[in-house]
């Protein structure tokens, strides 16, 4: 398996004509092997993954690495934190009322 995921002539070409064209056409933007690694950071984060297993799934040497360069948080994870920090902020307020 660890042999399929290499990047071997054949499949930098079958990126540049049909994944990156593909991703482009889609609207997402020139898509490749490294996309997919990002997703899947993305989906570990999601699962609550901790991020020490995370790392030693992406089979990053340092965590700095997993946290910094692939650490985008989903659209839905940050709308869900930031309103949980609205509802503490604003439960004061409506007890008060």
């Amino acid at each position: 398996m660890v042999e399929e995921l290499n990047m071997t002539p054949k499949s930098t070409e079958i990126q540049k004509r049909y994944l990156r064209p593909a991703g482009v056409r889609l609207g997402l933007g020139p898509i490749g092997s490294h996309t997919f690694r990002h997703t899947y950071r993305s989906w570990l984060d999601e699962t609550g993954a901790p991020m020490k297993v995370q790392q030693e799934l992406m089979r990053h040497a340092s965590i700095q690495t997993t946290m910094n360069v692939y650490g985008q948080a989903m659209s839905s994870s940050k709308r869900e934190a930031n309103g949980k920090v609205v509802e503490m902020v604003l439960k004061p307020l409506k007890a008060s009322a």
